[in-house]
């Protein structure tokens, strides 16, 4: 039997040879197994490195903003032209009714926007983009994006500047809330907050003039309604979002110094205007020949509003974008009070829905089938009649459209967009 040290060095050469040739065998196994296994994870670590990169990167693949031509489109936009008192303006929902035309009126007198709008589908797309169009012929950029994106908002601010925010975006319409209440809390509450947010961290901060409504004052029977009226009585989760968010901008104001301005719209009709609002759906019902349903409130009695016609809304808009004042913050830290304040922007003059329809059928020259149906409990309210005298007092506002008057340009729009021929109505 060998020994231990003749198993260890082999007494003849040959013996040794053929071992040391299995050792370098083995050897030579052993490393190309370590340099495939060095492989391996190198592969994989490049792997995951990619997989990494595709996820972090997928929003620069898919994402409708960013890039040189979008930056050079941005500044340029929103770069003010006129010599004197200039504003540079972002517009939230610029590609909305309201947000289109005020987007226009301050383009037209020299100041600089840039607007923003998600073109969601509670209404017909096609005339959102129709609007942007609109804007895009007058050198309005519209950034396709959605408020409640964080990165889109620091992004805008970092690149323009704004001096103004007119916050326009939200989830209309009263009815709507019963079927898809999500979309307000989304748009009307977390998007409210995810803009302010940015905008306290702005530096310097911009003044914000954003759309509340009407529809805060809820069940108060007081009238006209007054800005100092109670407002905690909302009929519709759309209310509620509006009063939540006049609730929030006051928080923001208090503790960030932003100068902030609520504005309470009163059923806003016009060209361009919503296909959900009455007149708006009445006008194609009747075209088509189709029945109109007019609600009545209890016993009966007639439902009125204070119906305002869009061009007195934006010489609102306008008359409070000139008139609010600085914000007293800087990156997030408040140095003195700033304005807080809240208007109507009404009429001053209800007008029943069946006088509504009335107009309307004159204008189109059509009578309307009617069908007269007593409210449900939906969210609507009886009647709305604005007190305009803080605005009037404040920044000078002054409606000057009547219904009728506002109708018959709101029927010729009507037309001419949907191409009916005017001369056989």
């Amino acid at each position: 039997m060998p020994s231990l040290e003749e198993e260890l060095f082999p007494s003849t050469p040959g013996k040794f040879k053929d071992r040391n040739r299995h050792f370098h065998r083995c050897f030579a196994s052993t490393s190309t197994m370590f340099l495939w296994a060095l492989f391996l994870i190198a592969l994989t670590a490049s792997y995951l490195c990619f997989q990494s990169f595709m996820d972090s990167g997928n929003r620069y693949f898919t994402s409708t903003w960013g890039g040189h031509h979008w930056e050079r489109n941005v500044i340029n936009s929103a770069q003010i032209r006129r010599s004197h008192g200039g504003m540079s303006v972002l517009v939230t929902g610029a590609a909305g009714f309201v947000g289109s035309h005020v987007s226009l009126a301050l383009k037209k007198r020299g100041d600089g926007v840039v607007g923003i709008d998600n073109f969601n589908n509670y209404y017909d797309p096609s005339l959102k983009k129709a609007r942007k169009n609109l804007l895009t012929q007058n050198s309005i950029f519209i950034v396709d994006g959605d408020i409640n994106d964080s990165k889109l908002l620091v992004k805008l601010f970092d690149i323009a500047r704004f001096t103004h925010v007119m916050h326009l975006a939200a989830q209309a319409g009263v009815r709507y809330a019963m079927e898809n209440p999500g979309s307000y809390i989304h748009s009307n509450i977390a998007g409210l907050v995810s803009l302010l947010e940015v905008c306290k961290n702005s530096n310097p901060q911009p003044a914000i003039v954003w759309a509340s409504s009407s529809s805060v004052y809820g069940l108060n029977e007081k009238v006209p309604f007054s800005e100092s009226d109670r407002t905690d009585q909302p009929a519709s989760l759309y209310a509620a979002t509006k009063k939540a968010g006049e609730e929030i901008t006051h928080t923001y104001n208090h503790i960030y110094g932003l100068s902030i301005t609520g504005l309470r719209f009163f059923t806003v009709y016009g060209p361009w205007g919503r296909p959900d609002m009455a007149y708006f759906s009445f006008t194609r019902n009747i075209l088509q020949g189709k029945p109109i349903t007019v609600y009545r409130g209890k016993n009966r009695v007639d439902l009125a509003r204070d119906f305002t016609y869009i061009d007195d809304v934006v010489k609102g808009c306008i008359g409070s974008l000139d008139t609010s004042g600085k914000s007293t913050g800087s990156g997030g830290k408040k140095r003195g009070p700033a304005p807080y304040r809240i208007f109507n922007l009404g009429n001053t003059s209800p007008v029943t829905v069946p006088m509504m329809v009335a107009m309307l059928e004159k204008h189109l020259k059509v009578k309307a089938k009617k069908n007269f149906v007593v409210m449900p409990g939906n969210g609507d309210v009886p009647f709305t009649h604005a007190n305009i005298s803080s605005a009037r007092k404040e920044f000078g506002y002054k409606p000057t459209t009547d219904l009728q008057t506002g109708l018959k340009k709101f029927v010729k729009w009507y037309l001419s967009y949907y191409g009916y021929d005017q001369g056989k109505l």
